[in-house]
């Protein structure tokens, strides 16, 4: 987290995405002959590590680094029984975050105060931030519970009650901090006057072609997973 925060946000997003692959990647080669209890004990720490670290924080990069995280706590916990979740999980996961991202680079914000104004200056990257927030913390029915939703079922199929209902209780607390961001982002106003209230109408500058798209896929696409799990 302390390294997130101190690069830019275009450094960050490499950090907290691709930088994941490889060691996911040989997770997945190895993980018949990985320990299911210290899977467990790992997956739990570090959901619960993440979700407490990120409480108190108010510098983006360092919440989103939380974030990560917590999530991989959710590929650990399930490398063992379904690897291919753990992948779809990661898959998932990298593409809200890379949406996140590519929103904070947009505006150029790296903290919680300054999403206040951001309805000032633009409206569709507000719903955007929304989406892709919600959809992190895998609220229905947004693209972020379909990896949630199958690692409980796979973990309750498989005689882990205990565990699924620790790890969906752990989800809390990143769902907790993710609603503060949204609340400063969608429901509070800057603290002082402002007098650039027409700001988003005016045309951008910066490019944004790729964040629509990104949104829709780490928003919409739970009504998909009966063919995720075919595949």
């Amino acid at each position: 987290p302390e390294v997130t925060q101190g690069i830019s946000l275009s450094s960050g997003m490499i950090l907290l995405t691709w930088q994941k692959i490889a060691p996911t990647a040989l997770l997945y080669q190895i993980s018949p002959t990985l320990n299911m209890k210290i899977l467990i004990t790992l997956a739990f720490s570090s959901t619960m590590l993440g979700g407490w670290g990120g409480l108190n924080q108010t510098h983006l990069r360092k919440i989103l680094a939380y974030s990560s995280i917590a999530h991989m706590g959710w590929m650990a916990i399930i490398m063992l029984i379904n690897p291919t979740l753990a992948l779809l999980n990661l898959l998932i996961y990298i593409i809200a975050t890379l949406t996140l991202f590519l929103i904070l680079n947009f505006t150029s914000i790296t903290k919680i105060k300054s999403l206040t104004n951001l309805w000032n200056k633009s409206a569709p990257m507000t719903m955007a931030i929304l989406l892709t927030l919600l959809s992190l913390g895998g609220l229905p029915p947004l693209t972020g519970f379909m990896p949630k939703w199958l690692i409980l079922q796979e973990l309750v199929s498989n005689n882990n009650i205990i565990m699924a209902t620790l790890m969906a209780l752990s989800a809390l607390l990143n769902l907790f901090f993710y609603m503060r961001i949204i609340y400063a982002t969608t429901l509070t106003m800057f603290p002082t006057t402002n007098n650039s209230k027409i700001q988003w109408p005016h045309p951008q500058t910066k490019t944004t072609n790729i964040i629509p798209t990104l949104t829709i896929i780490s928003s919409l696409l739970l009504p998909l997973t009966p063919l995720f799990i075919t595949l």
